[in-house]
Order: structure tokens, then sequence, then C-alpha cells
């Protein structure tokens, strides 16, 4: 049995060509994710002005769905002044700022009050408050960013 003679390619350079790294292939409801970040983006800066309306769980929301299907999206929200750091934390360690965490309670309790002022039956605002506090004693669980 005879060997075939090394090719030109391989006497000039007797290493194996390292294959190129596989493309990112494109999921099959890339749009879907697209959409979803677009849309989370923008009720979480409507949550900024608008009571009532959580600004960070959309933002997160709008991350995750970015890091899916707009990596422009994701790398601007990673980039962001405010938004960043909050992301970052929440990616790496699933953490929430302490800070975060007073402004979302103190959000929530102000709701609460609001809710018990104008609602016409009072078991609608107590649903809404049980609603919120089993989020806030979720939110006070979670870990602090490290540092």
């Amino acid at each position: 049995m005879s060997v075939p003679p090394p090719s030109e390619d391989t006497a000039r350079n007797p290493e194996p060509a390292a294959a190129p790294p596989p493309a990112a292939r494109p999921s099959r409801f890339r749009w879907a994710w697209w959409l979803l970040a677009y849309v989370s983006l923008g009720l979480g800066i409507v949550g900024i002005a608008l009571p009532g309306l959580p600004t960070v769980p959309f933002v997160l929301l709008s991350a995750y769905a970015a890091a899916r299907g707009s990596q422009r999206l994701h790398a601007r929200l990673l980039a962001h002044r405010q938004f960043g750091p909050m992301i970052r934390d929440w990616q790496a360690h699933g953490a929430v700022s302490r800070r975060a965490k007073r402004l979302a309670v103190s959000m929530m309790a102000l709701c609460a009050a609001i809710m018990f002022l104008t609602s016409p039956k009072w078991w609608m605002a107590a649903s809404g408050t049980a609603i919120m506090s089993v989020v806030a004693i979720w939110l006070w669980r979670r870990p602090e960013p490290p540092g």
C-alpha cells in the first residue's frame, strides 16, 4: 500500500489548517426575540415615568431577548450608562443592587397606597398589594452585586 505524496499546501505548512469557527446560526425565532427585546425595552422606558409600571424587569427581559435576537441592541444595553451595570450584575450573579431594591419596594408601597385610596373595592387593592409583597420578598432575597 502506498502513501500519496504530500500536496503542495501540506509540504509548506505541515500543520493542518484550523477549521474556521462555526458561524452563529440564526435562530428560527430571531424575529420574535428581536420584537420582544424592543417591546420590553419600550415598556421599561415608559415605566421610568409611569408609576406602577416596573422598569428594571422590562430592561432585564429586553437584554435577555436582545442576546438572542439583536446583538446590536444587546451591546447597546450593556454599554448604557445606567442600564449596563444592572444588566451585567444580573447576568453574572443574578444580583440586584440595594439601591434598586429600595427604590423598587418604595415604588410598590406608593402604588399600594394609591390603590387603597382609589380602588372601588378593598379586595382589589389588597390583591394587587399581595402580589407586590410577594415580588418584594423575592427581590430582597436576591444577592447583591460583589464589590
